[in-house]
């Protein structure tokens, strides 16, 4: 997924990471040091992107970061099965936990209207935009 942050004075930042998604919330990882870490420390929001221009989900997250011996298990294996394992260098990752708030599903034209699949963190019955 691609996953963008941002806060004052820096802007927009953009990375691609591997991700587990559990139902209800994504998990990745970073580097501690990183930008995108910083940005959201600064201001804990983001945005992420699943898919490609032709077929592409957009997510508004909330964000909340986790020291490694943190992460619940289930959620490190999940994403050790994706990725590079942050338990093997705690002192140098973060998990990132992205709680989704706003949905948008984007496939064509035909699909412009009504792709707000998801809103204030609540499925939509019937979408809307």
């Amino acid at each position: 997924m691609w996953l963008a942050t941002g806060s004052d004075g820096h802007g927009a930042h953009l990375i691609p990471v591997a991700y587990v998604w559990d139902g209800s919330t994504l998990t990745t990882a970073t580097f501690r040091r990183s930008r995108t870490v910083a940005n959201l420390r600064a201001r804990p929001r983001a945005r992420v992107a699943i898919g490609d221009t032709a077929d592409v989900v957009m997510i508004d997250t909330r964000a909340t970061l986790l020291d490694v011996p943190d992460i619940d298990v289930a959620s490190a294996e999940a994403y050790a099965q994706v990725s590079t394992d942050p338990r093997h260098a705690p002192d140098r990752f973060l998990y990132v936990r992205l709680v989704p708030e706003r949905i948008l599903a984007w496939n064509s034209l035909t699909e412009f209207a009504g792709r707000t699949l998801m809103l204030k963190g609540s499925w939509l019955d019937s979408p809307v935009d």
